[in-house]
């Protein structure tokens, strides 16, 4: 039992000193979940701004995290400043990605994708079959 109420009461302890450490500019979580910027501290309130140009005054104890720059950036924003990941740097213009392809293309006869007209190729006869044809009663013979 003992145990239990130390460990609560320095929990107390660190979430009053993070809670005196609250900065205007800052980004804080409160205990409902919201996620807002710090405007003005006083002496048992903070006024958050929690939309641009909502300013909203929360209890001290509302006050659930104080978070770092980068990581309310990520949270709120989803900016991620990893520059380490993997993820390719898509340029904003698509013709940047194409000049060097269609410079190299150039030189190449453009391709017809277009369909063709197929009953102008079933009336067109061939040129070997120039002499009539002969049904089966006809014969050459004579």
């Amino acid at each position: 039992m003992f145990l239990m109420t130390r460990s609560a009461k320095k929990k107390q302890q660190a979430a009053a000193t993070m809670r005196n450490e609250m900065q205007p500019g800052t980004g804080v979580r409160t205990i409902g979940g919201m996620y807002a910027v710090v405007k003005e501290v006083g002496e048992d309130t903070a006024t958050l701004e929690v939309a641009p140009g909502v300013h909203a005054i929360y209890a001290k104890n509302a006050i659930g995290a104080v978070l770092d720059d980068e990581e309310y950036n990520r949270l709120v924003h989803g900016v991620d400043q990893d520059l380490k990941s993997d993820t390719p740097v898509v340029p904003d213009d698509a013709s940047s990605l194409t000049e060097d392809d269609e410079r190299a293309d150039a030189d190449e006869a453009p391709v017809d994708l277009g369909k063709k007209d197929a009953d102008t190729d079933a009336d067109a006869e061939p040129a070997d079959d120039a002499a009539p044809k002969k049904t089966d009663g006809e014969t050459d013979t004579k």
